[in-house]
């Protein structure tokens, strides 16, 4: 008489199963400058993974495709990425999550957010312009969190710096050291193609029809130098300051990649399609699969075999026919499937998730299952909040994600009071999907709601989305204030210090106190005077409380 096989059975048989398609994830987020050319890179490696069939441009002209990433309407209007998005797509065997970020400074929130949900980072730099002052910044998130990251030096084809020169500025300026993957031949309009490094192979390329695949040929170095396709004294200069570097004596340590203190360096050009295809086939094999994640006990390996993942971002209206929610949760452990039933960790609750969604930015399809480093759309009838965690099996919860001080501050006024319910809708939803912090006065009687922002595109972005996504016209009324900090000990430490000046006490949605100031003189000065205060710049992170709704 057979028996049926036990649950533990069952559950070592999953494991092989589980750790294959582990082994086949790569997810990575691209970090960039404005202007870097994040958005034409990301098209070019969908091109290249077979997603899509001809990449767009952020600057579309006549009949060419609007580029994927790109969704939001007011996104195609400035041409700029407004909003994070995720990519998935399968290329020579393996399934990439690419973690689309905002370029422009004024979002930087949503990218930091997105980072939390990487396990590797691509930076992109401008090879005229080297490193700027985003990519500094967001650089400096990847370092907190130890991510591997990759640089991708673009715009070869055009008048820029010297490649080894644009490495010493790497190493020098962000303590990063840098091992050159591929070394371009010639650069401007006589960029030629690159020379693998490992291989010693030459790749030459040349133009392809708009947003097709550029044309390769892969020669040994004797055979490029006959073959009359490259100009000899390009190809003599590119080999002769590769023996520079390879004087230098480094190796390429992949433990040192994956701790984020080395980094492979790839040299090309996104718009012209050269060098895409090498930078994809060289990542694949070099970056790192998904890894454990910190939570309340401790790391938790991907290969545990009970589900879990985090909520790491709220999007609305990404279908504005149906208003719809959707919740992007990062699946860190364990294998994820169609209608399972799930604990959600901050509210206890039991949740079915009955229509899980694969994302390609704004399109969706529902997926019947998913492995960690792969990353969902739930929707989400607002139960879900950012940091959010999701588990099968024993409780865990993963590392909230905090928020980080805004900049600018205006009053978010509603005019029409009879618009009142679908203001608030607006405010509420925009609030938790992280598109803009919101403050509150402590007087309750004034209703209306604080924007708190890094940039001033993101307040223009908050009014535009409530005008064409809830029908409500607003009107913004400028702060003074430039600088906010937190109250670390909440207000009973507020309380104990008395009567303060020059800032002024706000709260946030988790009712903390805030401490706004016109500059940093006015923060410096109150620091000087109430030692005994301790004030953060970055919002602790909040588990199991209810954010007030206006």
């Amino acid at each position: 008489m057979t028996t049926a096989p036990s649950r533990s059975a069952d559950a070592a048989a999953e494991i092989p199963a589980l750790a294959e398609a582990v082994e086949r994830r790569r997810n990575f987020a691209i970090i960039s400058h404005p202007d870097a050319g994040k958005t034409t890179l990301t098209e070019k490696l969908l091109l290249y993974g077979g997603a899509i069939q001809q990449a767009g441009a952020v600057k579309a002209k006549g009949e060419q495709r609007k580029v994927t990433s790109d969704w939001m309407e007011l996104e195609k209007q400035r041409g700029i990425s407004i909003t994070s998005t995720v990519l998935q797509f399968d290329y020579a065997g393996s399934t990439i999550n690419l973690l689309d970020t905002p370029g422009h400074q004024d979002f930087s929130e949503d990218t930091y957010r997105t980072l939390a949900a990487a396990d590797n980072a691509v930076m992109l730099e401008d090879a005229a312009k080297g490193l700027e002052p985003q990519t500094r910044k967001l650089f400096e998130v990847c370092r907190l969190r130890r991510i591997p990251i990759f640089t991708f030096i673009n715009k070869m084809d055009r008048p820029g710096r010297e490649p080894l020169e644009l490495l010493d500025e790497i190493e020098q300026e962000l303590g990063l050291a840098c091992w050159p993957v591929n070394w371009p031949i010639g650069s401007g309009d006589r960029f030629r193609g690159v020379i693998d490094r490992r291989t010693h192979q030459v790749v030459l390329f040349q133009r392809a029809e708009r947003g097709r695949q550029s044309q390769e040929r892969i020669l040994s170095a004797e055979d490029a130098a006959a073959s009359g396709l490259v100009e000899p004294e390009l190809l003599q200069a590119a080999l002769e300051e590769l023996e520079l570097l390879e004087g230098a004596g480094a190796d390429l340590d992949l433990e040192q990649v994956h701790a984020g203190e080395l980094s492979p360096v790839f040299f090309g050009s996104a718009m012209t399609n050269f060098g895409v295809r090498p930078f994809l086939d060289a990542f694949l094999e070099l970056a790192q699969r998904p890894t454990a994640r910190s939570s309340s006990e401790g790391p938790v390996d991907p290969l545990r075999p009970g589900f879990s993942g985090f909520v790491f971002k709220l999007q609305a209206n990404m279908d504005p026919r149906h208003r719809d929610r959707v919740a992007f949760v990062r699946v860190c452990s364990g294998k994820f499937e169609k209608d399972m039933t799930v604990q959600h960790a901050r509210s206890g609750r039991s949740i079915r998730l009955s229509r899980p969604q694969k994302l390609f930015g704004q399109d969706r399809e529902v997926v019947d299952d998913a492995y960690p480093g792969d990353v969902i759309g739930l929707n989400n009838p607002g139960m879900f909040a950012i940091g959010d965690t999701l588990y099968v099996g024993p409780k865990v919860e993963y590392e909230g994600i905090p928020c980080f001080s805004p900049e600018i501050f205006a009053w978010l006024r509603n005019p029409n009071p009879s618009a009142f319910k679908s203001f608030r809708k607006g405010v509420n939803e925009l609030r938790e999907e992280g598109a803009v912090q919101v403050l509150y006065d402590t007087d309750p009687s004034r209703r209306d709601p604080i924007l708190a922002a890094v940039g001033q595109l993101q307040l223009e972005v908050v009014q535009y989305r409530l005008e064409h996504e809830y029908g409500v016209k607003t009107r913004l009324e400028p702060m003074e204030f430039t600088v906010a900090r937190w109250v670390s000990g909440g207000w009973p430490a507020l309380e104990r210090v008395g009567r303060i000046f020059n800032c002024r006490t706000v709260r946030d949605a988790w009712d903390r106190p805030v401490l706004l100031f016109r500059n940093d003189w006015n923060l410096n000065q109150l620091r000087e005077d109430h030692p005994e205060l301790e004030l953060s710049a970055v919002a602790p992170v909040v588990s199991g409380v209810e954010p007030i709704a206006l």
